[in-house]
């Protein structure tokens, strides 16, 4: 098959019909499928359905039961189920137009690419289908960023931030990809080199429904970033950063109130465990939640594991306390800071570590339920 067209889906309903009426006038007489991968908690899988039925596309339903990833998990499950030689990767909102696949898919066969991107930030492109001016600001300054910390593998993609681009099934390999919230071309990009060209995309306005763009997405991208390139331990002291301003913070309050010490420095660790471990299921290891202990077994050990640590810290912090002129609150930082290879090797070896037989495409499996329209 000549192309497959990938499309992650959450609750777009109103724009699916418009979307392949559009979308099948591009493709026109190229051998292709349209892959819709499904995380709707309302009837789009339903209306994806019905137009399947009565279309005489190749139109494919994949539906999610879990959100596994993301939009980015969303769109690694598309290309693994997809056939076609190019598969080309938009949003189901109409803001990605149509009409600019064949052009994407030209550019990139002319220019003999691994990756044709659709970018906002070359000559004729445009973001004007942001109207927020923070959004406009936010995307500009992730863009920034991006391509900063990856200057070589970005170098010829100005648009790394874009979720419409094409790309050759045969450059990408899947099973390296560690998929997480929006920016699935980013993840793509940042693994190895690609020969890539781009072409310029005028962003359109939402034809219907609403962003889902939120805080918890501007979080999991600063996360992709630190892991990309960094490693999963970039990301995870990051957390233990933010659990720690917030043990001292607590600590500190607790004692300007007259509770001795000690104990403010366990209640504090109980709070800050309690965050972290949130933070780690979320954030850091939120790909390995299924490999090996689940959510109650992982807990467990993740508290005891920390909770022994803790007491012992305290133990150490009264002996420097009583025993030396050096103040609660730096003994308690720098305590915290010494046990942090220790915590990353515990939680990544022992409650995260993955069984030998799983695979990314083997976790991502088990959330999928594949439909097809009957031939």
């Amino acid at each position: 098959m000549e192309l497959s067209v990938v499309i992650p889906t959450f609750n777009e309903a109103p724009n699916i019909a418009p979307l392949v009426e559009r979308l099948l006038a591009a493709i026109g007489d190229r051998e292709a499928e349209v892959i819709f991968v499904d995380d709707s908690t309302d009837d789009t899988a339903a209306v994806i359905e019905r137009i399947a039925f009565r279309s005489e596309a190749a139109i494919r339903l994949i539906h999610r039961d879990e959100a596994v990833g993301g939009l980015a998990g969303a769109v690694v499950t598309g290309l693994e189920a997809a056939l076609g030689e190019w598969c080309v990767v938009m949003d189901g909102d109409l803001q990605h137009p149509p009409e600019l696949l064949p052009r994407l898919l030209a550019a990139g066969e002319e220019a003999a690419a691994d990756v044709a991107v659709a970018s906002r930030h070359v000559t004729g492109g445009s973001s004007s289908g942001l109207h927020d001016p923070l959004r406009h600001l936010v995307s500009s300054a992730a863009t920034v960023l991006a391509r900063s910390m990856f200057p070589l593998r970005l170098r010829d993609c100005t648009d790394p931030m874009t979720g419409y681009f094409a790309i050759r099934r045969s450059a990408v390999d899947l099973s390296a990809l560690r998929p997480r919230g929006f920016k699935i071309l980013l993840e793509i990009l940042a693994r190895r080199r690609y020969r890539v060209v781009e072409v310029p995309l005028l962003f359109a306005e939402r034809n219907a429904g609403h962003s889902k763009a939120t805080a918890a997405q501007g979080l999991r991208f600063v996360s992709q970033l630190a892991a990309l390139r960094f490693g999963r331990l970039s990301a995870f002291a990051t957390v233990g950063a933010l659990g720690a301003l917030a043990n001292l913070l607590i600590m500190g309050g607790m004692q300007l109130a007259g509770v001795w010490y000690p104990i403010a420095a366990l209640v504090a660790a109980v709070v800050t465990i309690l965050g972290n471990f949130v933070l780690l299921e979320r954030f850091v290891f939120h790909d390995l939640r299924t490999a090996r202990f689940g959510l109650l077994r992982r807990f467990t050990r993740s508290f005891a594991f920390n909770m022994g640590e803790a007491a012992v810290r305290t133990g150490v912090l009264w002996l420097i306390v009583e025993t030396t002129v050096i103040p609660s609150l730096p003994a308690q930082a720098a305590l915290i800071g010494f046990g942090f290879i220790v915590r990353f090797v515990f939680h990544a070896r022992v409650i995260y570590r993955p069984t030998p037989e799983t695979t990314t495409a083997e976790t991502t499996a088990t959330a999928v339920q594949q439909r097809q329209r009957p031939a």
